[in-house]
């Protein structure tokens, strides 16, 4: 990758691209991506400003036209002006009532109990679901952007499935998954549910055949989320971030760093950052946060 002054490039987001994951950056002159793979070594040295990094229009990514700051801390990364101009936030804020383009309804499981239902432009295939680590999916109905969001609304407000899940709402999950069959079974029998409740929606073609896609391996999660891990909340600047990558889970990644104890990062808090290559030591810099798998006893108390 081409890299700016300071021998660094400014993170953008991990984006999967045809099935695989990258993580993208810019060197404010082009954009590039590195493929994530299991077992990559990576050693960063994490320095600020943190900046803006701009919108997508519906001409394509646009840079922050004001090379504007934002805030260290927390997952976002987009100045106010480019949030107004982001074409994926004006369709959750229903900023767009129609765009003339096909529109698919899906349903997306994290663990038992916890179902989700969005839509997606029919021309971006899979990539939501990939981007939000949905562990099984299927796609629901097709149409207009109108009629596939009154789905959406109806199937949320029928309390079928929730319109948001939180990230820290899936971790928990992954402890433990139920075998493939059983993810397999809760899917479908939702899908019956929602079908049942949207059978006479107007321009809404419905999918019961549509088949059911399962992601729990693609994301190297069939022993599930290690026992022990340290999730990150925070980085400062001048933090150091190093180990060997596990299988992306959406737009999370597992490190093994050289300490020992892994770490789970959001990458959306790197988003706005410039990475400099750094010796692969210590991790600092960072605030964490413990995890570990629940007890039998705790189980039994809650």
């Amino acid at each position: 990758m081409h890299q700016d002054q300071t021998g660094g490039w400014t993170a953008t987001g991990l984006r999967w691209q045809d099935g695989a994951p990258q993580l993208t950056a810019t060197d404010g002159r082009q954009r590039h991506a590195r493929p994530l793979t299991a077992g990559l070594p990576v050693a960063w040295r994490i320095t600020g400003p943190r900046r803006c990094t701009g919108a997508h229009t519906e001409h394509g990514h646009r840079d922050c036209p004001h090379r504007a700051t934002v805030p260290p801390e927390g997952t976002g990364s987009q100045c106010p002006s480019c949030q107004n101009a982001d074409r994926g936030l004006q369709l959750a804020r229903d900023r767009i009532v129609d765009d003339g383009r096909t529109y698919r309804l899906y349903l997306a499981w994290f663990a038992p109990g916890l179902l989700k239902v969005g839509l997606t432009a029919e021309e971006r295939g899979t990539v939501r679901l990939l981007e939000q680590a949905a562990l099984t999916w299927t796609f629901l109905a097709r149409g207009p952007l109108p009629a596939v969001r009154r789905a959406e609304l109806a199937v949320a407000h029928g309390k079928l499935a929730r319109e948001r899940i939180p990230a820290a709402a899936k971790y928990p999950g992954w402890w433990n998954l139920p075998a493939p069959a059983e993810r397999h079974a809760a899917l479908t029998a939702a899908r019956t549910r929602v079908h049942r409740l949207l059978a006479d929606h107007p321009q809404l073609t419905l999918l019961p055949d549509h088949p059911v896609t399962d992601q729990v391996e693609l994301y190297g999660l069939t022993d599930g989320a290690p026992d022990q891990y340290r999730q990150v909340k925070a980085v400062a600047d001048g933090a150091h971030l190093a180990g060997t990558l596990r299988r992306p889970i959406g737009g999370h990644l597992f490190l093994d760093p050289p300490d020992g104890t892994p770490l789970l990062l959001d990458t959306r808090l790197l988003t706005g950052w410039t990475l400099q290559p750094a010796p692969a030591a210590a991790c600092d810099g960072l605030t964490l946060l413990p995890r570990a798998r629940p007890t039998a006893e705790q189980d039994a108390l809650f």
